[in-house]
């Protein structure tokens, strides 16, 4: 069994019955299994594709995504995620790292896809809009793939500076949409609402994977904006489970008015829920809105909490189905209820690792557990709490955002002698990046300027809100910048 050949096996029996809700088209299981079908002919018979092969996908919300997966897996390509927010830079590193043959895309992606057809790399660009033009009835054979071989590669931002690929397997996604799928009591009449990028992990097989493998629809929107208009397309199509990130649900509990929707649960990813946005939520809502967890190394579900049952504000649930959570000191030891170290993950969900990078998998990865980098405590009954973060991170939107990234390409800008970049937090985004910058003496600066610079670098989201000038940064006796110290500054500019 592999994502292809279970999609396959679902559909079968689905193929007049609705996939995809886009607007007031109603998408069959039919009319993706024609699209998988056109595109995996075309990936091995015009561009060679073999098992393993990498293939990206860089597109945005729109019911391709779906049968751009299934037709890659369907060919025995590996799916390579590519954030639609990034800057041709970035994506490049992506593209180059991790060996991509074919490059998948659409017509509003089309000038930063030209900048890099003009980099002469190599690679073979295809754009969704052909895809009509692709589609048979016709079965197109599928490549072998078992489950413990690569599905996808899902780039996280790294603590060097550049993002690591998670090593996912087909057995991985198997797993987590499998424990998903029970943990969440997911029905056949059941549909999902998918509002947030498909791209980022939680939507990837929250929202996209596991509807498509249970063979529910999907409500699938292009953008949050205007709100108004997803909660017509909810009523619209009777979604009944909506995954979001806390910022969503903090807008919904402050709108003046909302009507009754059909929902049956909400589930708040991708970012710690403020236990005042959950107090808030149920206060004015009968909607169940249950907080999970997982980094994308765990593709991504590792806990929530229970469907049915207590729901512990606070709380990132409990393990989910057929998932071991554990808090673990540095020497790798157990610790006992109460008690703060970091939480690790063990299941059949857990990444082989990182791409190419296997120093840094023997770090994440020890004695069969996934240190997440997350720091926290388990209660007695089992509830899991996250308390901080070991990792040097933020949380923008529910993104990774990691400072040294965005550093090193302040530290490219004329005149910048040092850099520190840390969070704030934001009511709307949960975090966002400031930066700190000494300038080289006898060197003027303009912020400004220098913001511009990062942004036509970066995604928007990496950008600092501020950059706040110093004649030095602070730094420790060994010469270390002291961010702590740049936080208390932060805290008492704030306040």
């Amino acid at each position: 069994m592999n994502l292809f050949t279970k999609f396959a096996e679902t559909a079968e029996s689905r193929l007049d019955e609705t996939s995809i809700c886009w607007g007031d088209e109603l998408l069959t299981y039919g009319w993706v299994r024609e699209r998988t079908n056109g595109l995996a002919k075309k990936l091995v018979e015009d561009f060679c594709i073999q098992p393993g092969d990498r293939v990206a996908v860089w597109l945005k919300n729109q019911p391709e995504f779906n049968a751009t997966l299934f037709g890659v897996w369907q060919a025995g390509g590996v799916v390579v995620m590519v954030n639609n927010f990034l800057k041709p830079d970035e994506v490049d590193f992506i593209l180059s790292d991790s060996e991509a043959k074919v490059v998948i895309t659409d017509s509003s992606l089309e000038e930063a896809r030209k900048d890099l057809e003009s980099r002469g790399k190599g690679w073979t660009f295809i754009q969704v809009e052909e895809y009509n033009g692709l589609a048979t009835s016709e079965e197109f054979p599928p490549a072998e793939r078992a489950e413990d071989e690569l599905a996808a590669l899902l780039y996280t931002s790294g603590t060097t500076g550049k993002p690591k690929g998670a090593m996912l397997t087909h057995g991985n996604f198997l797993h987590n949409v499998s424990s998903c799928v029970e943990a969440l009591e997911i029905g056949s009449e059941d549909r999902m609402v998918v509002i947030l990028p498909q791209f980022h992990s939680f939507m990837f097989t929250v929202g996209t994977l596991a509807p498509m493998l249970a063979g529910i629809g999907i409500i699938l929107l292009k953008s949050l904006n205007p709100f108004k208009n997803v909660l017509i397309e909810v009523i619209k199509h009777k979604g009944t489970i909506m995954p979001a990130v806390p910022a969503l649900w903090r807008s919904l509990t402050q709108a003046p008015e909302v009507p009754p929707l059909p929902l049956r649960v909400c589930i708040s990813g991708g970012a710690p829920l403020p236990v005042e946005v959950l107090k808030e939520f149920q206060e004015k809502f009968p909607y169940t809105l249950l907080e999970g967890y997982g980094p994308t190394e765990s593709s991504p579900v590792a806990s929530v909490n229970p469907v049915r049952g207590e729901k512990r504000p606070g709380s990132i649930g409990l393990a989910l189905p057929r998932v071991d959570l554990s808090v673990r000191n540095d020497a790798g030891e157990e610790l006992p209820i109460g008690e703060t170290g970091e939480i690790c993950i063990r299941g059949g969900n857990v990444m082989q690792g990182y791409w190419k990078q296997p120093e840094e998998t023997a770090k994440a990865i020890r004695d069969g557990w996934l240190y997440s980098g997350d720091i926290g405590h388990q209660d007695a009954d089992g509830y899991f709490f996250i308390t901080d973060r070991k990792k040097d991170m933020l949380l923008v939107n529910g993104i990774n955002v990691y400072p040294r990234e965005i550093e090193e390409v302040i530290h490219q800008f004329p005149g910048v002698k040092e850099a520190a970049v840390i969070g704030i937090k934001d009511r709307r985004k949960g975090e966002q990046p400031i930066a700190y910058v000494a300038p080289l003496e006898d060197t003027e600066i303009d912020p400004k300027e220098l913001r511009t610079f990062v942004k036509e670098r970066m995604a928007d989201y990496k950008v600092p809100r501020e950059v706040r000038l110093m004649d030095a940064l602070p730094r420790s006796a060994t010469g270390k910048i002291l961010k702590t110290k740049l936080r208390e500054i932060t805290s008492e500019q704030e306040s």
